[in-house]
């Protein structure tokens, strides 16, 4: 088979629909639009979101409902699971997590959470921990540091 012999394939060839062209045509007379009324006349446009002159939807919602608290503090959450993979007596600090790739960025806060088993001492400095968290670190001979929630990693 040559490029010059492919052909479209049959199922492509499609009629097209002869409207208003007598009532043996199935689309005979009014075309399928139906009768009277805007929507069975040439060229019409309805813009999208028109309700027939109603007040639409979206002049009847509420604008701006909420708002964005602009003290809200997003914290990096960070499992002991991950914290079981440093070795034994090292401080992990979010430096230590950030070039382990366990955080996006060592700017940001880390709050440290308790899912998961610490079985080694590691001296933890985060801005956040959780009561479980900090309780977990401290029964495995391990130290809890806060650090302000300013102090970028240091």
């Amino acid at each position: 088979m040559r490029q010059h012999q492919v052909g479209r394939p049959a199922h492509l060839r499609y009629k097209a629909k002869r409207i208003g062209r007598g009532p043996g045509s199935g689309k005979g007379t009014t075309g399928g639009k139906g009768t009277k009324g805007q929507k069975s006349r040439r060229g019409v446009h309805i813009r999208p979101g028109f309700e027939g002159g109603q007040v639409p939807i979206m002049k009847r919602l509420p604008m701006l409902r909420g708002f964005n608290n602009p003290f809200r503090v997003d914290y990096q959450p960070v499992n002991l699971d991950v914290l079981e993979k440093f070795p034994a007596g090292a401080t992990v600090t979010a430096k230590e997590l950030k070039a382990a790739g366990y955080i996006r960025s060592d700017a940001q806060p880390v709050k440290v959470l308790a899912k998961g088993t610490l079985t080694k001492a590691l001296t933890v400095k985060a801005q956040k921990f959780s009561a479980s968290a900090k309780q977990k670190i401290e029964a495995a001979q391990g130290k809890a540091e806060e650090i302000s929630a300013t102090a970028a990693a240091v």
